[in-house]
């Protein structure tokens, strides 16, 4: 790597807005490279501020660092990603995204009317949940992530 090329940890933070510790543990963690100068410091090609940007935005959106380590590792560590190689990438999370969309809209849609275990109301959750019959179905709050209430109505829970 070209030291005029390079950045060393303190210019990565600067321009990618992480705090040193978080490039850091990215790194520890594969996410991202660096070599070593002769004075053992981390030096970074720049094409790690594309990755650092592709974390940062991949975990707006909800993905976890396990998810993106997968799909990092599927792209080139020594250079910035071409086009086609991100295209690849983004097409194999659209279903993936739709489905966060759809979760999203779904709880801004329910929100005044069901959180938590499904409702605001200790009343509506005898009504909808009553012994907790929801949790049945996995965790968190079952009636935002898309379960029927209507099935656990006294007498038609299953």
């Amino acid at each position: 790597m070209n030291k005029n090329d390079s950045l060393t940890i303190g210019g990565v933070a600067t321009r990618s807005g992480l705090q040193t510790s978080a490039i850091r543990y990215y790194e520890s963690i594969g996410l991202l490279g660096s070599d070593r100068s002769g004075a053992n410091h981390r030096r970074y090609s720049r094409h790690v501020l594309r990755r650092i940007a592709f974390i940062r935005a991949a975990q707006r959106v909800g993905l976890s660092l396990e998810d993106i380590t997968a799909a990092l590792s599927s792209l080139p560590a020594d250079r910035a990603p071409n086009k086609t190689e991100w295209a690849r990438l983004s097409r194999a999370w659209c279903g993936r995204l739709d489905d966060r969309i759809a979760e999203l809209e779904r709880l801004r849609d329910d929100l005044t009317g069901c959180i938590g275990c499904g409702c605001l109301s200790l009343a509506t959750c005898r009504l909808y949940n009553p012994d907790d019959a929801a949790a049945a179905d996995g965790e968190g709050a079952r009636f935002l992530l898309g379960d029927d209430p209507d099935r656990f109505i006294e007498g038609i829970a299953p």
